[in-house]
């Protein structure tokens, strides 16, 4: 490669990055108005002259001066360790329970042959098709009957009943792994149990981490679900104690970002730290 075509080439890549920044602004601007509220003082959101038409000020981001107290008394007043905790356990339930379960009917589609297992694959990712509102009312007399209204059963239960997308992803990652592991341990005497726990997990923990990742920010966000069943304050989870901190403190605006803010902060963390294995699994779930 000559000098003039490696210059060229870094040009190009300069144009790129500076491209992809320039598009990723528009996305970060919430978050960016997010964090500069969360550190203002009234006098520095509302003002007299030159707001918008929801009494916000425009002059400014940066807030003069920094209003680092916000933070704690949002702790404060929204019990956000109570329902960090609470969020926290259902979270880890639904991760286990999903993840672990759509595993085991994944393997079942992905590398036993049975009768119609085709027709019962597209049946069940049939019902990825139906809105979830159409069930809503059905599911949660069925909750109620059994005496599970004000408690965690409903929204940790159906975890352990696979979840129709895990299977897909798993299904597809566990059809693109040889063949030749899973029979020579037939061959040494392995059930399929076995091949599945000792061949197969260990294997695929890029797939099984994304799953994870799907089913973590799932009961994180989870806002409806704990909406409909719990009534006990609590219990509540950080997405509806975040619902009732907005109807209690409404024009709070800068213990409500900041608890906002607290509230998006795990999972951006969390995503940083995982999100080569999180491209991985997806990069590897796409069959043959």
């Amino acid at each position: 490669m000559t000098s003039n075509e490696s210059a060229i080439k870094q040009r190009q890549k300069v144009f790129l990055y500076a491209l992809l920044i320039i598009l990723s602004i528009p996305p970060l601007m919430p978050l960016i108005w997010m964090v500069s509220t969360s550190l203002k003082n009234d006098a520095q959101i509302y003002t007299t002259g030159g707001t918008s038409t929801s009494g916000f000020s425009l002059s400014s981001l940066w807030p003069k001066p920094f209003v680092w107290n916000n933070y704690p008394e949002a702790l404060e007043r929204m019990s956000f360790m109570v329902y960090l905790r609470n969020t926290l356990f259902i979270c880890f339930v639904t991760v286990l329970g999903s993840v672990g379960s759509s595993a085991v009917v994944a393997y079942g589609f992905g590398r036993i042959n049975f009768k119609f297992s085709s027709f019962w694959f597209a049946l069940m990712l049939a019902t990825m098709a139906l809105p979830g509102q159409v069930t809503m009312i059905p599911i949660f007399s069925l909750f109620r009957s059994l005496g599970w209204y004000g408690t965690y059963l409903p929204l940790l239960v159906p975890a352990f009943f696979g979840s129709p997308f895990f299977i897909f992803l798993l299904t597809q990652f566990f059809k693109t792994l040889p063949s030749e592991f899973a029979e020579s341990a037939k061959v040494d005497g392995a059930s399929d149990w076995t091949i599945f726990t000792r061949l197969i997990l260990p294997l695929s923990k890029p797939a099984l981490a994304t799953c994870a990742l799907f089913a973590f920010l799932g009961a994180w966000n989870d806002f409806l679900g704990p909406l409909l069943y719990l009534s006990d304050s609590r219990k509540y989870t950080l997405a509806y104690g975040l619902q009732q901190f907005v109807g209690n403190h409404y024009m709070n605006w800068m213990q409500l970002m900041a608890a906002s803010m607290m509230f998006i902060a795990p999972i951006v963390i969390l995503f940083f730290f995982a999100q080569k294995t999180f491209i991985q699994g997806i990069a590897t779930t796409g069959g043959k």
